[in-house]
C-alpha cells in the first residue's frame, strides 16, 4: 500500500502523521509512505530524519501575516494545486492523509477530484476553517475530541483520539539522565513551548528561578527554547546556578518525557496527547492566538478534570509559574492525582484505530483484482 501523508508547518501537524507512518510501517514494511509539505515548515528537516522521503509544495500561510504575503500566499495556492496533481499524478497513492497546516487544504482537494481515497486529521476541539471545508469533501474524518464531531457529517467521522509517536509512548528514563547531562536524584521540570519555542514560556520560567532558589539543589529544568531565545535562556541558567538543560530543539522527546516530574508547555492538540497518553503532570500555558481559543478550551479539559494546571498567557510571569512548580514539587499526592486523571482521558490506542480505518477506507475503494501500485518511490 502506498500512503501520502500531506501537511505540516507546525510539530503538531507533523508528529502525528509521523505516527501514522510508523504504525503502517510495523503493520506491513512493504507500505510506503511519503510525506508532501513544504520546505520551510518543520516537516523539511523532521521527516529525512525519521527515514521517510518528502515532496514539496510551494504553498504558504494566510492567517495572520501581512497584505503583501496573504497576495503572495494565494498566488501560491494555484501554485500548490499544480504541485500537488503533478505528486499524486506521479506516486499514485492508494490514500491519501491530510494531517492539517496549509500544505494539506490543496493537496487534500486535488487527491479528491483525482478520486484517491481520502482521510483528514482534525486535533483539536475547535476544527479550523480549512477541515471544515475539507470535511465536505474527504471520505473520512478522525477527530481527537467528540466536541469536534458536529462540525463534520456524522456518517463519516470517527472518535479516534490523536495518534502519538511510539518513540515518544516508550522513552528510557535512565538512558534520559545521560542523554540530557542530567541528575537522578533531582526533581525535573521539562519547559517547551512547542516546535518553534515560546518566548512568553521560555521568559517566565527564566523568571520563576529568582522564587526558586531555595530549591535550586533539589530540581533541575531540560528546556527547549526554540532557535531564538536558545542563547540567552541558556546564560540565564548559568548566572542561575540551578542545574539545567537546554536546546534550541529537541528530538529525542521519548526521553524528555521519561526524565521529566513535570511538563510545563502550551496546549496544542498534539502536546496534550502525549502528556495524557504518559500522565504527566502538567502546567499548561495555552497560546492566546490559537484560532478559537481551541488551545484554552483543550487545557480547560483537563484543568476541569484535575489532570493539570493551567495559567493564561496574559497572567504568566515568573512568580505564578514558580508558585505552580513550587506546588507541584511539594505535594506528590497531588502529582499522582493528576497522573491518574490525565492517563484517565489518553488515547494510546489512537494510532491504531486511524491506522485500521485507513486500511479499511483502502480495500473499500479498491477495484477487483490487484491495484497498480506504480513505481517504487526512493
Amino acid at each position: 500500500m502506498r500512503v501520502i501523508i500531506a501537511g505540516g508547518g507546525t510539530g503538531g501537524h507533523v508528529f502525528p502523521g509521523l505516527a501514522v507512518a510508523e504504525e503502517l510501517r510495523n503493520r506491513d514494511a512493504s507500505n510506503e509512505v511519503i510525506f508532501a509539505g513544504t520546505e520551510h515548515g518543520i516537516e523539511a528537516r523532521v521527516v529525512p530524519r525519521e527515514g521517510y522521503p518528502i515532496r514539496f509544495l510551494r504553498s504558504e500561510g494566510l492567517v495572520g501575516v501581512s497584505i503583501k504575503k496573504k497576495l503572495r500566499a494565494a498566488v501560491k495556492i494555484f501554485l500548490s494545486i499544480i504541485d500537488s496533481f503533478k505528486i499524486i499524478k506521479t506516486l499514485k497513492p492508494d490514500i491519501v492523509i491530510g494531517v492539517g497546516g496549509y500544505a494539506s487544504g490543496a493537496f487534500m482537494l486535488v487527491a479528491f477530484f483525482m478520486s484517491v481515497p481520502t482521510m483528514i486529521l482534525e486535533q483539536n476541539s475547535m476544527p479550523g476553517l480549512t477541515n471544515k471545508i475539507l470535511g465536505k469533501f474527504v471520505h473520512v474524518i478522525c477527530v481527537t475530541y467528540q466536541e469536534s464531531i458536529s462540525f463534520f457529517p456524522m456518517s463519516k467521522t470517527f472518535f479516534t483520539g490523536n495518534p502519538v509517536r511510539m518513540n515518544v509512548v516508550r522513552g528510557n528514563r535512565e538512558s534520559a539522565f545521560k542523554l540530557f547531562s542530567l541528575d537522578k536524584g533531582f526533581f525535573t521540570i521539562f519547559a517547551f513551548g512547542g516546535s518553534s519555542g515560546a518566548n512568553s514560556i521560555n521568559s517566565a520560567v527564566v523568571n520563576s528561578l529568582n522564587y526558586l532558589h531555595d530549591l535550586r539543589d533539589k530540581i533541575q529544568f531540560l528546556h527547549q527554547t526554540g532557535l531564538k531565545d536558545f542563547e540567552n535562556v541558556r546564560d540565564a541558567y548559568r548566572k542561575s546556578g540551578f542545574r539545567g538543560m537546554v536546546a534550541p530543539f529537541i528530538y529525542q522527546m521519548g526521553e524528555a518525557y521519561a526524565v521529566a516530574d513535570i511538563v510545563v508547555s502550551r496546549a496544542g492538540a498534539t502536546t496534550l496527547a502525549e502528556v495524557t497518553t504518559l500522565g504527566k503532570p502538567a502546567i499548561l500555558v495555552p497560546f492566546p492566538h490559537a484560532a478559537g481559543s481551541h488551545q484554552e478550551l483543550n487545557a480547560r479539559k483537563l484543568l476541569d478534570i484535575g489532570a493539570a494546571k493551567m495559567i493564561t498567557d496574559r497572567e504568566l510571569k515568573g512568580e505564578t509559574l514558580a508558585a505552580a512548580i513550587r506546588e507541584l514539587y511539594s505535594d506528590e499526592a497531588l502529582r499522582n492525582e493528576m497522573q491518574r486523571q490525565s492517563r484517565s482521558v489518553g488515547r494510546p490506542d489512537a494510532c491504531a484505530k486511524v491506522v485500521d480505518i485507513a486500511m479499511s477506507l483502502v480495500k473499500l475503494s479498491a477495484p477487483s483484482g490487484k491495484k497498480n501500485k506504480g513505481d517504487t518511490v526512493h
